[in-house]
């Protein structure tokens, strides 16, 4: 793999990960539950991925039967880590969410040397504890009050999750293209929440409506597929620490859109956050 190559994979993870932050905004906007929230963004997701597809000439069908089972159960695994970021995001404040979700580069440093037999990285896990440290601090305010710790346990099981997802998607990418595995992995998310449209029978508004087609196409079709690419070349512990930047982007959009304005701590989580990625970005081996 040459240099421009991988500097465009980077600059894909780069992206996505914009986009990743952006779209836990969408968890105050849309007055929905969180498992409806995410029913709408696969539902709008899977369409465009379809006609990306058809459009591109890639197939559908995969190679093995088992693939389907293998994908399938990846697709769980996205929607329980997508339910549980906006149930974070909704109990709490996005910065509660978004910071509490980053600690899963630790997750990633010790998930990838077991799947692939790969050494611990000494660098890597110093760069996760790096990042960690920027994440603490990224809290504006320590407190045990209800919603505080319920944003904070939803957080960090939506970034164990991601981890894992992160990890076993490596292993598909080289197989099969990122359009793929974002479209299977999205499909099985929306059949599996499906029965919750009948169970809690929302009634979305037309801004509502109007958000998760936003939501599904630009910040679940397209940002999932680009951070997915980015992988074939990326590792994934490398992939998790450049998308440590999501809860600054967030907290960031926060700030503006809500009127979250973030302490002298935020920022100082922020500056060991961006550090730690720019030095896996520049030094990706």
């Amino acid at each position: 793999m040459n240099e421009r190559g991988m500097n465009r994979h980077l600059a894909e993870i780069h992206l996505a990960v914009l986009l990743f932050g952006l779209a836990s905004l969408f968890g105050k906007w849309v007055a929905l539950p969180p498992a409806i929230i995410v029913l709408g963004r696969v539902a709008f997701a899977v369409p465009a991925l379809v006609g990306v597809l058809r459009w591109s000439g890639q197939r559908i069908r995969l190679n093995r039967r088992q693939d389907y089972l293998y994908l399938g159960l990846l697709g769980g695994l996205l929607a329980f880590h997508w339910v549980t970021f906006f149930e974070s995001v909704q109990v709490s404040t996005v910065a509660v969410c978004l910071v509490a979700y980053s600690t899963f580069p630790f997750f990633t440093v010790f998930l990838e040397p077991l799947f692939f037999r790969e050494r611990l990285s000494r660098r890597g896990l110093a760069l996760a504890i790096i990042a960690l440290v920027g994440v603490v601090l990224v809290i504006p305010e320590w407190k045990l009050g209800n919603n505080t710790t319920l944003g904070v346990f939803w957080g960090v099981l939506s970034g164990i999750s991601f981890a894992l997802l992160s990890v076993l998607n490596r292993k598909y990418v080289r197989t099969y293209s990122s359009l793929q595995v974002a479209f299977y992995q999205d499909l099985v998310a929306f059949l599996l929440l499906l029965p919750f449209w009948f169970i809690l029978q929302p009634t979305p508004s037309t801004s509502d409506w109007g958000l998760l087609v936003l939501l599904g196409i630009l910040f679940t079709a397209f940002s999932h597929t680009l951070f997915i690419n980015g992988l074939k070349e990326v590792p994934a512990r490398t992939a998790s620490i450049i998308a440590t930047l999501e809860p600054v982007y967030g907290v960031a959009a926060a700030a503006i859109l809500l009127g979250e304005i973030p302490g002298m701590r935020v920022l100082a989580g922020g500056l060991l956050i961006v550090g730690a990625m720019a030095y896996a970005s520049w030094r990706p081996h």
